[in-house]
């Protein structure tokens, strides 16, 4: 059985080699990506040495029992614990998405609603944000655009991992991508009529700028005043910078930093980002791979999960996960709704195979 994990542990072994080495580290973007390998690989490594020790110690205990029947009680318990760890090794030895250790910009826009959509957009991207608290990751706000009652009509946020890691924000974030709908009452509602909003959350995995490369030449540069509710700089100097990239049309903006260099480069930033996006989704579309999209309209007939703040309901629609505990997801506490959809993910691979 699993004959296809010795590779993987050669591999493993090789990284350990290389990254003993002092010239590895004088890269330091080597250096990251061959620890972010080596710590994926880990993780079958783990699996392996579990599967094999639970494995040896089932066939000790088959040799025993058969001298002394005293010792056939232990080999059910021994048994499953076989199957649970060949379970495990199967999962971790699951096809990867190369982006799963990546950080990610995370963008939420107000849709349908309003002002009530551009609250709701607020009220997610605290939640976003105390669920990178709650994970150690260390958060970025790119972009924003205020609405007039303090929630927002569109927000950009870097969320980064401290370090190495075989899981980086990409592996449990990109299930966020679609369109949240909420039903509540709305502050601005004087009848108590519960209304549905909705607001659109894009993920996209951080790219390198060596993994990205912009030719001036394609880019278009324009500036102009920030617009916002307010602040020293808002609305008195040109250092707002929007972005288009000429070969595709993708345009990105940036207007929250005071140096107009500053806002350029967040603007590149995100830029980066979404050209990298298209690409690995036209070599997705390409390869007919079952990579999950992410709704880029905020329809709220393309809805992914709905809050309902009046049953303190939350549900994913894509599979089928509901909790009444919806005060406690909005503060953070997201793990059981997005491990559903991994969940979910790692089942169907399963069943493929």
């Amino acid at each position: 059985m699993f004959e296809s994990v010795q590779p993987l542990l050669d591999e493993h072994a090789e990284l350990e080699r290389r990254l003993g080495e002092p010239a590895v580290h004088a890269d330091q973007g080597l250096a990251r990506s061959l620890g972010r390998r080596y710590a994926e690989l880990g993780q079958v490594v783990e699996a392996h040495s579990a599967w094999r020790a639970a494995s040896d110690d089932l066939e000790a205990a088959r040799e025993l029992a058969a001298e002394d029947a005293s010792f056939a009680t232990e080999l059910p318990g021994l048994e499953q614990a076989v199957t649970d760890a060949a379970e495990r090794l199967r999962r971790v030895l699951l096809p990867r998405d190369p982006d799963d250790s990546r950080d990610v910009i995370l963008e939420i826009k107000a849709g349908e609603g309003g002002e009530e959509s551009a609250l709701f957009a607020g009220d997610l991207l605290r939640m976003y944000l105390r669920y990178a608290e709650r994970h150690g990751w260390a958060t970025e706000l790119i972009d924003s655009t205020a609405s007039d009652l303090g929630g927002y009509k569109d927000v950009s946020v870097a969320v980064k991992t401290r370090g190495s890691s075989p899981e980086g924000v990409w592996h449990r974030l990109k299930y966020e991508g679609g369109v949240h709908r909420v039903q509540r009452v709305p502050v601005t509602e004087s009848q108590g009529r519960v209304h549905t909003s909705a607001v659109g959350v894009l993920v996209m995995p951080e790219a390198e700028e060596v993994e990205v490369a912009l030719d001036p030449n394609d880019l278009r540069i324009d500036v102009f005043r920030s617009s916002g509710p307010g602040g020293q700089s808002v609305n008195t100097t040109d250092s707002a910078v929007r972005v288009t990239h000429l070969p595709t049309g993708v345009v990105a903006s940036c207007q929250n930093e005071k140096s107009q260099l500053q806002n350029k480069e967040q603007a590149l930033r995100i830029l980066r980002a979404r050209l990298h996006a298209r690409a690995q989704e036209a070599a997705d579309a390409q390869a007919s791979a079952a990579r999950r999209s992410q709704v880029r309209t905020v329809d709220r007939s393309e809805r992914i999960r709905t809050y309902n703040y009046g049953e303190n309901r939350i549900a994913d629609h894509r599979t089928g996960f509901k909790a009444y505990n919806l005060d406690t997801v909005l503060d953070g506490d997201l793990d059981p709704v997005i491990q559903s959809a991994i969940d979910a993910d790692e089942a169907a691979q399963l069943a493929a195979s």
